[in-house]
């Protein structure tokens, strides 16, 4: 278990603020930073907004918002902060000066942890006090609900440093993947990254609207990854031999260029098919509809997985 109570987060956007109702649902005090003050009232909307499904999935009562305070001075934020979450916007020189303000204002002994979602940790945390307590805890949206989590260390980083965040995370209901070494992009976004490109291609070349390619994602390959990746996935496809048959079976199509992997230009034309197909893909619903149907089937999935995947982990 971990003894981390005060929790600070650091920008209140999509990420952010699903940290926040992770941390509320866990019974943490979170100091939340935001340099605007109008961007309060939007969090706590969302907050509302999401904690139906967070209260089914952890089992919770009510909301409790006298554990969550608000800030617009980053000093104040971090003075009683016992973990830091920073979830601000992916870009270099940003996190790299900002990680170096935190490192200034916050207890020498607190955890940094960045939700970057594919930045050297090494790099962004070169100019933080104490570069030994940043790590990279990158979650998945929505994070009040998805349990995955990638840790990933840079050069400096102590090993007692991702212990302890590993017991912290796993506090807080979450699956925590421990990445060996630092690399560009970690490991489920190079995945996603690969899916992305080549249904940019397949949608710039106009064999299929994004409606198409989400149905063969969801009635397809979707369904049994929610339970299982793709490297056991193709185990089974192997018959009774797995993997090892699959591989002489499939292996040389490895060769054919079916695959792309290399980013098409952004072209207006790409982004008005993408907008467009998006669009009309949502029947006229606001995100924040699609956002709830989301959510509510997430809780349940979740519910369901756990039948099933410890039949197959354990």
């Amino acid at each position: 278990m971990s003894n981390i109570k005060n929790v600070a987060v650091i920008g209140t956007g999509v990420i952010g603020t699903g940290w926040i109702i992770r941390f509320l649902a866990h019974n943490k005090i979170v100091y939340a930073f935001d340099k605007d003050i109008k961007s309060k009232k939007k969090l706590i909307e969302e907050i509302k907004r999401a904690w139906p499904y967070t209260k089914k999935l952890f089992n919770k009562k009510k909301l409790n918002l006298k554990n969550f305070k608000y800030f617009t001075s980053l000093k104040e934020t971090l003075k009683n902060a016992d973990f830091i979450q920073e979830c601000a916007t992916e870009n270099y020189s940003l996190k790299t000066n900002l990680l170096s303000k935190i490192g200034k204002y916050s207890k020498q002994n607190t955890i940094i942890s960045s939700s970057s979602s594919g930045l050297l940790p090494t790099r962004i945390y070169s100019k933080c006090k104490n570069p030994q307590r940043g790590i990279i805890g990158h979650p998945f949206n929505p994070v009040y609900l998805l349990p995955a989590l990638e840790i990933v260390p840079g050069k400096k980083t102590s090993k007692a440093i991702l212990n302890k965040a590993k017991r912290f995370y796993k506090s807080i209901s979450m699956n925590p993947i421990m990445v060996k070494q630092e690399l560009p992009g970690y490991l489920s976004d190079r995945l996603q990254e690969a899916l992305w490109r080549e249904g940019l291609h397949i949608i710039n070349e106009g064999h299929a609207t994004t409606e198409d390619l989400d149905r063969a994602i969801e009635d397809g390959p979707g369904l049994r990854w929610s339970l299982m990746g793709t490297f056991l996935t193709f185990h089974l496809a192997g018959g009774k031999d797995g993997m090892k048959h699959m591989l002489e079976q499939f292996g040389p199509a490895l060769k054919l260029p079916w695959t792309k992997l290399k980013s098409p230009n952004l072209s207006k034309k790409l982004i008005n098919r993408l907008v467009d197909g998006t669009k009309k893909q949502s029947r006229g619903k606001s995100v924040a509809k699609i956002s709830n149907i989301r959510d509510e089937y997430l809780v349940d999935l979740l519910k369901l997985r756990k039948k099933y995947e410890k039949k197959i982990r354990n």
